[in-house]
């Protein structure tokens, strides 16, 4: 399998993600692949809880997105460690080669058609 392809897609969706999550967070320096919800600047100590109440809503929206964003971060990092090592494109349940066709779908894939809701 020609991984060029696949790996191509791959870096560009993860700086697509990478750019998205510095929307919403920032990297946890303790831990490369967690990233941390961020508040967004401004004055929080205010006497209006309707101010108070509108910031924590918006940060627990923002860690919502984030965690969707670092799943797909770190899929996509394993992803490019699997072109690596050699592993890439092959089913992690029964060892086949993962269809072209899903990888074009979803190049994050490790598990092929057949496998896909284990």
């Amino acid at each position: 399998m020609n991984t060029n392809h696949f790996k191509q897609k791959i870096e560009e969706e993860l700086q697509t993600v990478t750019e998205e999550l510095s929307t919403v967070g920032r990297r946890n320096p303790d831990n490369p692949k967690d990233w941390e919800a961020t508040p967004e600047e401004g004055e929080v100590d205010t006497a209006d809880p309707n101010v108070v109440a509108d910031k924590f809503e918006e940060f627990e929206a923002n860690t919502a997105i984030l965690k969707q964003l670092e799943i797909r971060f770190n899929e996509l990092k394993e992803a490019l460690s699997q072109i690596e090592n050699g592993t890439y494109g092959v089913c992690k349940i029964c060892a086949k080669e993962i269809e072209p066709e899903r990888l074009n779908a979803n190049p994050a894939a490790t598990t092929c058609i057949e496998h896909k809701d284990e």
